[in-house]
């Protein structure tokens, strides 16, 4: 049985000092971007998550975007940056990655993930998780990464 986010993150913060995650910016051929929106926000987001105990952050990227948007990595992922997102949780970390080559199996809605969709660079969501919009901003400008999610 899954947790609730809310309790989830109580769960996380109460057992662990520091959390480590990971999001992926995946391009498709036109250059647009994959943001999903999970149920339990209404922002748009880079699709990733935590990393599981006995796996890489290479690996928790590659089994989130299959997890929540059914895209399977067909090259390795190209970390972009870390970054702290003490701000929103305290002692957490996500790993920022890139990926172009990929395949994507059917994608339906699910109780986590209720939309996907590939997104245009310059036309993004208003709508958008500001980390989010940040990193994309970073790889497609090839600006250096913020520290700060």
């Amino acid at each position: 049985m899954k947790l609730p986010w809310f309790m989830l993150r109580a769960y996380l913060r109460l057992s662990r000092g520091m959390t480590l995650g990971a999001r992926v910016a995946a391009f498709d051929v036109n250059g647009h971007v994959l943001l999903v929106k999970q149920s339990y926000d209404p922002l748009w987001i880079l699709p990733g998550g935590g990393v599981d105990r006995g796996e890489t952050i290479e690996q928790a990227g590659i089994r989130e975007l299959r997890e929540e948007a059914a895209v399977i990595a067909e090259a390795p992922l190209h970390l972009h940056g870390f970054h702290s997102n003490h701000p929103s949780f305290p002692g957490d970390h996500v790993a920022c990655f890139t990926l172009h080559k990929f395949s994507r199996r059917p994608w339906t809605a699910n109780a986590e993930i209720v939309a996907t969709e590939f997104f245009p660079v310059n036309s993004l969501p208003t709508e958008i998780n500001p980390g989010s919009a940040r990193r994309i901003n970073e790889i497609v400008n090839s600006l250096r990464p913020d520290p700060q999610w």
